[in-house]
């Protein structure tokens, strides 16, 4: 078991209230996954944002009728890397956990991701490869082409990820303006956590185990989509310079350790939350 102790650092008082969560979740025509999902969204989710990519089916109306206070957003341009950022402009939380709502990601298992949030980790992502973690809907080509692309991202960044091309992630809200998210589609995912790792921001992996989508048909094209993570990589690499490079160290203490010494009593600790965590710099 790896150690979450952080290391020695002026303490930050706590803000004096529990810190929410929010759950934002992109949607292209997901009616009939939707139940499962939010039936599945834990108790102490305090919000749930759909942004809807102009479905033609009633994933908005099924939203509402399952979650009577569900935030909808209207996508205003196509692309899962468009839908991500509308909705975490929208997201009110202090922790923000973005999922896919096709029925492959467990919310069961959000607070798995919450859980190192509170050893000072700033950003979570889940990994189906670390002791835990599986998938039901892997490819043998999907399999393999991750694997390459976590590879050279791990080259680039000087990393030890496991799983690159995997969307479920959580991060502090704070480190929403930071990241500078500019990608439009599938490659949102890899820009993320290339841009956090840059930023400075404190990574842990956990296990997460993907299922397969429930129903309807996936809107990820494997060559298309990962020949576009592989020119975010080239890009990311020698274009974007984090905006906490050459900061005082203070500020960003301030970005990391917000809530040092803050617990989530709503948030059940699963073992299997800290088992396999990965510290990604």
């Amino acid at each position: 078991m790896p150690n979450l102790k952080p290391n020695a650092r002026p303490q930050v008082a706590p803000p004096a209230a529990n810190p929410t969560v929010s759950v934002v979740i992109p949607t292209l025509n997901e009616a009939m996954n939707l139940p499962w999902v939010l039936r599945r969204m834990p108790s102490y989710v305090d919000e749930v944002v759909i942004v809807d990519g102009r479905s033609l089916d009633a994933t908005v109306d099924v939203a509402r009728a399952l979650r009577l206070d569900v935030v909808v957003v209207a996508e205003t341009r196509p692309g899962k890397g468009n839908a991500i950022r509308a909705g975490f402009a929208a997201a009110t939380g202090d922790i923000i956990v973005m999922l896919d709502g096709d029925g492959s990601m467990d919310p069961q298992e959000i607070g798995w991701l919450v859980t190192p949030l509170q050893h000072d980790y700033d950003f979570v992502k889940g990994s189906r490869y670390v002791t835990g973690g599986g998938s039901d809907d892997l490819t043998w080509l999907r399999s393999n082409g991750n694997r390459a692309l976590t590879g050279l991202a791990n080259a680039v960044l000087h990393s030890n990820y496991s799983d690159l091309c995997y969307g479920y992630i959580a991060l502090r809200r704070e480190c929403v303006d930071i990241l500078e998210l500019k990608s439009d589609g599938f490659e949102i995912e890899t820009e993320l956590i290339v841009r956090a790792a840059r930023a400075g921001l404190r990574i842990a992996e956990v296990p997460s185990h993907e299922l397969c989508r429930i129903s309807g048909q996936s809107n990820l094209h494997t060559f298309r989509d990962g020949w576009r993570v592989l020119r975010t990589l080239a890009r990311e690499r020698v274009s974007w310079e984090a905006p906490t490079a050459g900061g005082r160290a203070e500020a960003l203490r301030r970005v990391k350790y917000r809530y040092p010494n803050e617990s989530f009593p709503h948030v059940p600790t699963d073992p299997r939350s800290v088992l396999g965590v990965r510290v990604g710099d």
